[in-house]
């Protein structure tokens, strides 16, 4: 659809801001309400397919009962000259993956910043019983005072409507972020959009994905065989504690990771509260990237007793004084006459026998 288009007599079209798998994104005006706004509108090869139109409206229905400040707000939806359209919160900023391509892998505590509020996000979507399905850097949004919006609910599932059991040939997702059980056609959860939100806190740390491959195939087998390169390799000094986080929540099996994003980010704002001061250049400016150098975070207590690191206190030898004996001084004089009473009580003793046998004599 070209630009200056105006929808539903309302809606202005000014510019293009992107286009996605089954829509395109424009900068519009509300004319009613004098304020920008986002439409998504349903590209033309996809408006006469029945199954992308549902989805669609899912989308729709799905956002616009969310209401959270890391979420893209939903104002409206509408339909016009044969096409399906969203109205949605205009964010006058890039997607955190054109953040990713321009600036490289950014420091730890920016990195814990944004992905704290995606958390944020996904937990409030996992609580309100939608799983977003599609976790990863394009749908989110970086607004120019760093909040991030989540965005693109459109193949968001309700939890109610997902058997454990299920099985679908179709694959929905993207290949670099999805789960390993979204991978095999399984059935996502809440530990799946925990998954593909490690996946995006692995690159923003390393700069790279935790796997690569020149294909979709090649890129579910590795998701679920593979186990990623420690991000100790590219950042040497990085926090044993975070290593330990990125490492549980891309864990194959969902009942190893953290169960919601609400508990993921918690872990993440307490590990996020023991480290430094933020750093002075937002994530929301491109530039090239800093040389690395990350301090080492204080453990968190909470997290594992492995994360305890507790310096042992190396004690003195003991150390042992030796006194000398006090000198006595002998009184010469007193051991003298103390012997010749001794003696002269001695000598008595025959002298007073005597006497008691003179008037005692033994009888015979």
């Amino acid at each position: 659809m070209s630009e200056n288009k105006l929808l539903n007599d309302r809606y202005q079209l000014i510019e293009p801001q992107g286009k996605g798998g089954m829509a395109t994104v424009f900068r519009a005006r509300d004319k009613m309400l004098e304020r920008d706004v986002a439409i998504k509108l349903l590209r033309d090869d996809y408006s006469d397919d029945d199954e992308f139109r549902e989805r669609f409206r899912q989308e729709a229905r799905a956002a616009a009962n969310l209401s959270h400040p890391n979420i893209v707000t939903v104002y409206d939806f509408g339909f016009d000259v044969g096409k399906l359209f969203i109205v949605m919160e205009y964010i006058n900023g890039p997607d955190l993956k054109t953040l990713i391509r321009k600036q490289g892998r950014v420091s730890v505590k920016d990195a814990i910043y944004v992905m704290t509020q995606a958390c944020a996000g996904i937990g409030y979507a996992h609580r309100a019983g939608l799983v977003h399905c599609d976790v990863k850097p394009h749908n989110f949004l970086v607004a120019p005072d760093r909040r991030l919006k989540v965005t693109d609910f459109g193949i968001a599932r309700a939890l109610s409507s997902i058997r454990h059991d299920e099985y679908s040939d179709v694959v929905w997702g993207s290949p670099q972020y999805f789960a390993p059980e979204q991978a095999t056609g399984g059935a996502p959860s809440p530990a799946s959009d925990v998954y593909s939100l490690g996946v995006i806190l692995y690159e923003l740390l390393s700069g790279t994905l935790p796997f690569v491959a020149p294909s979709a195939e090649e890129l579910a087998r590795l998701h679920l065989t593979e186990t990623p390169v420690l991000l100790s390799e590219y950042i040497p000094d990085i926090p044993r504690a975070l290593e330990e986080i990125v490492a549980k929540v891309l864990s194959k099996e969902p009942s190893r990771r953290y169960r919601t994003a609400d508990q993921f980010g918690r872990v993440l704002e307490t590990f996020g509260k023991r480290q430094p001061a933020p750093v002075s250049t937002p994530i929301s400016t491109p530039a090239p990237p800093p040389p690395v150098n990350i301090p080492e975070a204080l453990p968190e207590p909470e997290l594992a007793p492995i994360y305890q690191h507790i310096p042992v206190k190396e004690e003195e030898p003991p150390t042992f004084a030796y006194e000398e004996s006090p000198t006595i001084d002998i009184d010469w004089k007193n051991v003298g006459l103390g012997l010749l009473a001794l003696i002269l009580a001695g000598g008595l003793i025959p002298f007073w026998m005597w006497i008691y046998y003179v008037y005692n004599p033994p009888i015979r």
